[in-house]
């Protein structure tokens, strides 16, 4: 009998422990502003800490989230410091600061340097401490994964092959007009020129995506601006850099295929399914045969690239 009760007991406390946690969520509502004029901050992203439930917040400011108490809501925007909240009630407004790091960066434009905070475009920055630790063969490559919209597809597997770069997509059905123009410290560089920079030579690559960053250009860059700016020396004590790396590569699976023996028996076989003549009188004869993934593909091609650069000075 007391087994019988404790089954009970325990398949109860199975069936209410659900609802038991699903009251302790709550509808959390509130406002998110600006910390230095107080004005609401539309277009803020809440995320509950730890799951994939996340809301933006309306033109107003006003958000709507359902949260457990004491979990931990995270308020992030572009230009803004990220905040983390604690849930303790179904009331919770925030103010967020302005990231004065990101906006006191200096990016290159069409027509000159300026702060992030004044500009107004869509500009991409990549910096140098970025691209130094990337061993990539060409400057397209050291680009791929860290701009939005910007599409790098290779054009074959030849090392050192020129990829094809879209910004934005296709933008012309004329050839090389959806290219976009390159330019390297104010000289424009034709498409698949810039084979000759070395990325430890680039101090930062900025991608001009919209029409007002590339009105100084005209015409030429309808499908975008990649801006290119490279290392220049400075007043001060001598630097002294080293950059180099050693590796090694081989294919990472290779087709299992029949040898000679193997082929030539499963053709005897087909054509005595066939009810034809066998192609081959003796296939033990062939052997094992050539294995040209074996002649072709090499199992240990080593690289390595080794630089020495010396600046300051004044």
């Amino acid at each position: 009998m007391s087994k019988k009760i404790t089954l009970f007991f325990f398949v109860c406390c199975m069936l209410i422990s659900p609802f038991a946690l699903r009251a302790q969520e709550v509808t959390v509502t509130g406002k998110v502003t600006g910390r230095v004029d107080g004005q609401p901050l539309p277009g803020v992203t809440v995320t509950l800490q730890g799951t994939n439930r996340a809301t933006i917040t309306n033109a107003t400011g006003f958000f709507t989230i359902l949260a457990p108490t004491g979990g931990k809501l995270v308020f992030a925007m572009l230009g803004m410091q990220s905040q983390t909240v604690t849930v303790a009630g179904a009331e919770l407004n925030v103010s967020l600061v302005e990231d004065e790091t990101a906006l006191n960066e200096v990016v290159v434009v069409g027509y000159g340097t300026q702060k992030k905070s004044v500009v107004t475009g869509s500009i991409t920055s990549v910096k140098a401490s970025e691209l130094e630790t990337m061993p990539v063969n060409r400057i397209e490559q050291s680009l791929q994964g860290r701009t939005s919209g910007l599409t790098i597809a290779a054009n074959s597997g030849q090392p050192g092959e020129a990829a094809t770069v879209r910004l934005r997509g296709i933008t012309s059905f004329r050839d090389n007009a959806s290219n976009p123009l390159w330019v390297v410290d104010g000289i424009v560089v034709d498409n698949g020129g810039i084979s000759y920079l070395n990325q430890s030579d680039i101090e930062s690559i900025e991608v001009l995506k919209d029409a007002a960053s590339q009105a100084i250009y005209g015409t030429r860059a309808a499908a975008g601006v990649i801006l290119i700016t490279t290392k220049r020396g400075k007043a001060g004590s001598i630097k002294v850099d080293y950059t180099g790396y050693y590796g090694t590569s081989a294919p990472a699976r290779k087709l299992s295929l029949l040898n000679a023996t193997e082929y030539a028996t499963l053709r005897n076989e087909a054509a005595a399914a066939d009810g034809k003549t066998l192609p081959f009188a003796d296939p033990a004869s062939f052997g094992q045969g050539t294995d040209w993934q074996e002649a072709i593909f090499n199992n240990d091609a080593r690289r390595q690239n080794h630089e020495f650069s010396i600046s300051g000075g004044g």
